[in-house]
């Protein structure tokens, strides 16, 4: 009766997909949840002054909303379609790797607590060894961005290439001692995947994440390229204007903050993580599931997956995402298989936890539903 239920919402959802990018899709019994989500997201864009946003939220593997606000671009007043319109999704492009890491994992081609220097022989030695569950989980001791580096715009062909800016710095931390967020561990774990396949790093994304997915509209940004579909960037000003930003390229760190997406892809993504079926049940758990220091504390955060629980006391796992001109949260409730995306055109966009805000309103109205509405 449920996968009944969730079948008919999809035709619903299905009839109103011609309503234009600005209108939301409607779809009963979610009705309550939408129009309070919508009045959450406007008042947030009101109040931050944001250009725009994308949202998108599934239900039990359904598209149950889809909605853009504001502008993709302002000059022009072009609307924000979520089905077509590309986001800069940053780290979100960590679990996105993180995908294509664990179908290597359970092929049996890599090993997550090897060396790094089996997969990369000719990165430089460090005063300690580190393996790849350590680099997926911040707790290796690669540093992170210093000085302009997150607004580089310095094209790099390779992924080797890529490692360039950081293989020659000392760790910051013994291995396993510590969590420091790294992009550039992401830079090395592609490395890694890169020396075990027989294509390169962004080729393989495409075969083994993006078209099972059904991520149709899902890229990594080359600043060279035209996208018709893509947002114009922006920051805030001091006056708290949003101005165009310095333009960037995003080649230096493609695994950890250098994809593109649409919100409805990003929730495709997502859709394929809240259980068993792209990824093996033990996959999706060793990687979403936090890992230690050596101390006994937990990071909240697994293999390229962030985790914690909301103010109920629901579990979830996601990751946000910040980029030049973009901010980005794919948060999901496994139990419950609520996904919530929200992507905005701007840097350092405050949510003020809007992603679980929304996520709370549909697992009410999901409860709310009993078995499949009966």
């Amino acid at each position: 009766m449920k996968a009944f239920f969730y079948s008919f919402l999809a035709v619903l959802w299905l009839a109103s997909s011609c309503a234009s990018p600005d209108t939301a899709v409607v779809v009963s019994p979610y009705a309550e949840a939408i129009d309070s989500s919508q009045t959450l997201v406007q008042q947030l864009l009101e109040a931050e002054n944001f250009p725009g946003a994308g949202v998108a939220v599934s239900v039990g593997g359904e598209l149950v909303w889809s909605q853009g606000f504001g502008f993709a671009d302002i000059a022009s007043g072009k609307k924000i379609d979520p089905a077509r319109t590309l986001f800069r999704i940053g780290s979100i492009s960590k679990p996105y790797t993180a995908a294509g890491l664990a179908r290597l994992y359970e092929e049996g081609k890599i090993n997550l607590d090897t060396t790094i220097y089996a997969y990369v022989p000719d990165f430089p030695k460090k005063a300690y060894d580190f393996n790849l569950r350590q680099l997926g989980g911040h707790i290796a001791g690669i540093r992170h961005y210093k000085g302009d580096e997150f607004k580089m715009n310095k094209h790099f062909p390779t992924v080797s290439e890529g490692l360039d800016i950081f293989k020659e710095d000392a760790l910051v931390f013994e291995p396993g001692t510590d969590y420091s967020y790294s992009s550039y561990g992401w830079n090395l774990i592609s490395a890694a995947m890169e020396s075990v396949l027989e294509v390169p790093f962004l080729d393989y994304m495409q075969t083994a994440v993006f078209d099972p997915l059904d991520m149709q509209h899902t890229f990594a940004e080359y600043a060279t390229q035209s996208y018709p579909d893509l947002v114009t960037f922006y920051e805030q000003s001091e006056e708290g204007n949003n101005e165009v930003a310095v333009p960037v390229d995003n080649s230096y760190k493609w695994a950890g903050g250098g994809f593109i997406s649409t919100p409805e892809d990003v929730v495709r993504f997502a859709w394929g993580h809240t259980k068993a079926g792209y990824l093996k049940a033990a996959t999706l758990e060793e990687f979403t599931t936090t890992q230690r220091t050596a101390d006994g504390e937990a990071t909240n955060y697994g293999i390229g997956w962030r985790s914690g629980t909301d103010e109920a006391g629901r579990y979830w796992y996601g990751h946000s995402g910040g980029s030049v001109g973009g901010t980005s949260w794919m948060v999901i409730y496994p139990e419950s298989e609520v996904v919530v995306v929200v992507l905005v055109n701007r840097s350092g966009a405050d949510f003020d936890n809007v992603q679980l805000k929304i996520a709370d309103r549909f697992l009410d109205a999901l409860s709310g539903l009993g078995d499949g509405g009966q």
